[in-house]
C-alpha cells in the first residue's frame, strides 16, 4: 500500500475506483473526505477531553467499566507483552479505560492511544475505534488503511458493543505500534477482540436481567453472516414464560423490537422459529407443571402454592403446555 509521501493520493486512487460500496475501509475514507472534510496529509494533535469531561463520559457509559475490567485484564494479559494497548471507548469514540505496558505508554499516548481521546470518524478520519462505531461491525484498521497519514504506524483491531436493548454503547480494542505487525498476527487479535467484545455485551445482557431466565438459541437468520449481527441470540424470560428482553441479534432474528418487549410475548409464540434451547425449557416446564398437579393430586391452589406461583399464572401455564384436555 501507500506510503506516507503518496498516501493522499493513494487513498484518491481508491475512491476513484469505486470501491466505496463493496469496502468498508474505502467507504470510510470516502466519508472522511466527503462528509467530514479531513484531509489526510494534515497533521493535528489528538484531541482530548479534560478530566471532569472524562469523568462525565464514564458516568454516562454506567456499569460497562466494571463488566468489561475482567476482559480488558485478560486481552492484556494475552497481548500486552506484544506491544498492544486494549482500549474500552463510549459511543462517542472515546476511550474511558485502558491497559497497557509502561515502557510502551509514552508513544502510545503520543498517538492518542490513552483514555479522554477522541477516536470519532469525523475527528480522526478511518481508525478502529470510529470506523467500528460507524460500521456497527468488527473490524481491522492496518497501519496506512488510516485515513491520516499521522496515524499509519500503528493497527487497530475493534469490535462493537451493544446494551441490554440493542442499542451501541462503545468499542472494545486493540492497537499496536509494531513496526513488524503483520495482517495475520492482526486477524488473531482481531478474533480475540471480537470474542472478549461479546462475552461483554453477554454478561452485561444478564446482569440486566437478573433473575429472569436467559435462554441462549440455536435460531439462524436468513443473513447469519451479516457482520453487523454477529453474537450471541439471548433472550431473557421471566416466571410466566414471557419473553422480555433479546439482545441486538435477537431481536434481528425473531423481529422483535422496543414495542414488542415492553408488553412481553410469550415465549411460546416464538416456537415456529426453532429456538431448541427454548423448546428445552419449555419441556422443562410443562415437567414442572405435571408434577406440580400431580403431588397435589390435581389441586390447583395447593399446586400453585408449591410451585411458588400464582394461580392465573399455573393456569396460563396448563393452557399453554395443553395440559388442561
Amino acid at each position: 500500500m501507500g506510503t506516507r509521501g503518496n498516501h493522499a493520493n493513494f487513498i484518491e486512487n481508491a475512491i476513484s475506483t469505486n470501491m466505496a460500496t463493496k469496502n468498508p475501509v474505502v467507504a470510510s475514507w470516502q466519508r472522511s473526505i466527503n462528509l467530514h472534510n479531513l484531509d489526510p496529509d494534515h497533521y493535528k494533535a489528538p484531541q482530548r477531553l479534560s478530566s471532569y469531561e472524562l469523568n462525565e463520559a464514564r458516568d454516562r457509559i454506567g456499569s460497562l467499566i466494571h463488566i468489561a475490567n475482567p476482559r480488558l485484564d485478560r486481552l492484556y494479559l494475552a497481548l500486552g507483552s506484544v506491544g498492544c494497548c486494549v482500549l474500552l471507548a463510549d459511543a462517542n469514540g472515546v476511550p474511558v479505560a485502558r491497559r497497557g505496558a509502561e515502557p510502551d505508554d509514552k508513544t502510545f499516548n503520543e498517538f492518542g492511544l490513552w483514555t479522554g481521546a477522541l477516536w470519532s470518524e469525523d475527528s480522526e478520519g478511518t481508525n478502529g475505534i470510529g470506523t467500528c462505531l460507524i460500521e456497527e461491525r468488527a473490524l481491522t484498521i492496518h497501519k496506512d488503511q488510516h485515513f491520516h497519514s499521522k496515524n499509519i504506524d500503528f493497527s487497530c483491531s475493534a469490535a462493537p458493543i451493544f446494551d441490554h436493548v440493542g442499542k451501541l454503547m462503545g468499542a472494545l480494542d486493540v492497537s499496536s505500534c509494531r513496526a513488524d505487525l503483520t495482517q495475520g498476527f492482526s486477524q488473531l487479535i482481531s478474533d480475540s477482540v471480537i470474542a472478549a467484545a461479546l462475552r461483554i455485551e453477554s454478561e452485561n445482557f444478564c446482569q440486566n436481567f437478573e433473575g429472569s431466565k436467559i435462554i441462549l438459541t440455536n435460531s439462524q437468520s436468513n443473513d447469519e453472516l451479516n457482520p453487523k449481527y454477529q453474537g450471541a441470540s439471548l433472550l431473557a424470560v421471566d416466571g410466566d414464560d414471557m419473553v422480555i428482553g433479546a439482545t441486538r441479534r435477537a431481536r434481528h432474528i425473531y423481529g422483535l423490537g422496543d414495542k414488542n418487549l415492553k408488553t412481553a410475548i410469550p415465549l411460546s409464540s416464538l416456537n415456529g422459529q426453532d429456538i431448541d434451547e427454548a423448546g428445552q425449557y419449555m419441556k422443562s416446564g410443562q415437567r414442572a407443571v405435571k408434577q406440580a398437579l400431580a403431588r397435589s393430586g390435581g389441586n390447583i391452589t395447593q399446586a400453585a402454592l408449591a410451585m411458588g406461583i400464582s394461580r392465573a399464572t399455573l393456569h396460563r401455564k396448563i393452557k399453554r403446555f395443553e395440559l388442561d384436555s
